[in-house]
């Protein structure tokens, strides 16, 4: 599978999305008061509104250190000199940018069940990206099958609201989830620091730890919401049915009963278990949502109570 850099030529483009296609205009005015966390500061690469552990020119006072040969006299303090007769600099706080990366699961199997597992997922992924652009945080896109297979990077601003919302509503969903590849292109293409979300079913073959090593490895805060849709969490199947995998069309024979039903609810519940606990032991964070669910909910709330926004 092919990585395409996604790119916009004005040219091309006839209707002109807006991302209201995807948000209530009103949800967005809500999400203009929040902001996102970090638990770690990060140093970043330009001005932004955070507090970095780097030390600069913002007027958050931080320490002082003795003058050397070649600082900048701009920054002494007269009144420590006043009182010693010694030169020392004022040391501040600088404000930095904070990149936020957004991986969304653009494989077949989100396209499955009602309400669309897709559709919520590019709904989170434009309420998170619209909250990081309006904070003037960085802001990259990644959309993962096959490994990444489209990604919109380096936003920064109200400006790219737009080209957001056009990544969103015209990447395809295709092909199966690698998502261990995924990440490795992501830590190999490291677009700096800072907080990754991953928005994705989770329903993996190749299994998830690897992937989310990979991106935990490098010091990434990490979120993982998983989403799964009202029949996945509770099928209402029944009698004797052929199932075939839509990824990679393998096919298992079943007879659906009572028991097999709850024998199901037991093993998604402890898989599902097995994530959080994973993210937990890791210092990720979790949250399972249904496709059913409000995003508007789930990001003025839940988010706020997992430390992903503040």
């Amino acid at each position: 599978m092919y990585q395409q850099q996604y790119k916009i030529d004005p040219m091309e483009i006839s209707v002109k999305r807006k991302l209201t296609d995807l948000l209530d205009a009103r949800f967005m005015a809500r999400l203009d008061g929040l902001d996102l966390a970090s638990r770690r500061m990060r140093v970043g690469r330009s001005q932004g509104q955070r507090l970095s552990k780097r030390r600069g020119q913002s007027v958050e006072f931080a320490d002082h250190r003795r003058y050397a040969a070649g600082d900048d006299l701009r920054f002494l303090d007269w009144n420590i000199y006043a009182r010693l007769e010694q030169l020392f600099l004022k040391l501040f706080l600088e404000e930095q940018d904070l990149t936020l990366h957004i991986l969304i699961d653009v494989s077949e199997s989100v396209t499955m069940g009602e309400p669309s597992k897709d559709l919520f997922i590019r709904r989170m992924a434009a309420a998170l990206g619209y909250l990081g652009l309006v904070h003037n945080n960085r802001i990259n896109l990644g959309a993962f099958a096959d490994g990444i297979v489209s990604r919109l990077d380096n936003q920064r601003g109200r400006n790219c609201v737009s080209r957001l919302a056009e990544f969103l509503l015209t990447v395809e969903c295709r092909g199966t989830g690698a998502f261990d590849k995924a990440c490795k292109q992501v830590v190999h293409d490291r677009m700096g620091s800072g907080v990754v979300v991953v928005l994705s079913d989770i329903l993996f073959k190749e299994g998830y730890e690897e992937g989310l090593k990979r991106l935990l490895g490098r010091q990434y805060d990490v979120f993982v919401i998983q989403v799964l849709s009202p029949q996945e969490q509770h099928p209402t199947l029944s009698g004797d049915l052929k199932l075939v995998d839509i990824e990679d069309g393998d096919t298992a024979e079943i007879t659906v009963n009572a028991a097999l039903l709850k024998y199901y609810q037991r093993t998604l519940s402890a898989y599902c278990n097995g994530i959080q606990q994973f993210c937990l032991r890791h210092g990720a964070g979790y949250v399972l949502s249904g496709s059913d669910a409000s995003p508007e909910r789930l990001t003025l709330n839940t988010l706020r109570k997992t430390g992903l926004l503040k």
